[in-house]
């Protein structure tokens, strides 16, 4: 199989992650795409040159982090990371898609930022400052929660690369002022897995 992918994109990331996680580095050939480029080759392979992008053993593409993480994660038939039992636990998917939220607008943020600087939207970069702050406190008060506390799910995983990303690109540290937060961060950034595929 091949996963294109990007080393600064969080939802890359995310599909690494899990090939490291499910041991798949025999099985996967991670490729860096060239996205964000005109005529990049890249696109004669993924079209809308987003990525991750995995070509399976049979030679059908996918893309999409959720549906790439999830096709790794069942591989072998037994998922870690997409338990069934969260399919309709709706506390459950509410954490999770809090995560990719915040996630998606600190890239919001970071692509503005990436814009030459009289043609950046004030208003929209306040806007992802305040949301991500605000779901950052409502995180503070749930990552004690038994959910948060367990073996690392898909919700774990979109939140600690959402604040990596958020203190590796400019956004700044969203655990600052949040202990419980900066605590839950700590522990989950010993991956193995986290490590490896850290932002450059």
């Amino acid at each position: 199989m091949k996963l294109y992918v990007t080393f600064t994109s969080p939802y890359a990331r995310l599909a690494r992650i899990l090939v490291i996680e499910k041991t798949l580095e025999d099985r996967v050939e991670i490729i860096a795409a060239k996205t964000r480029t005109a005529d990049s080759p890249y696109y004669r392979i993924n079209p809308s040159g987003r990525v991750p992008y995995l070509i399976d053993d049979s030679g059908v593409g996918m893309e999409d982090s959720q549906l790439v993480c999830a096709y790794l994660d069942h591989l072998d038939g037994k998922p870690r990371f997409h338990d069934p039992k969260h399919q309709t636990d709706w506390a459950y998917q509410q954490l999770e898609f809090s995560a990719r939220n915040m996630c998606e607008g600190i890239c919001v943020w970071v692509r503005e930022m990436a814009r030459p600087a009289g043609e950046r939207s004030a208003t929209v970069l306040a806007h992802e400052v305040t949301r991500a702050q605000r779901v950052a406190d409502v995180f503070e008060g749930r990552v004690t929660d038994p959910l948060m506390q367990s073996a690392p799910t898909m919700a774990h995983l979109s939140l600690a690369v959402a604040l990596d990303v958020a203190a590796k690109r400019g956004f700044g540290d969203l655990t600052t002022g949040r202990p419980h937060l900066a605590a839950w961060m700590r522990g989950i950034s010993e991956l193995a897995s986290m490590q490896r595929t850290a932002p450059p």
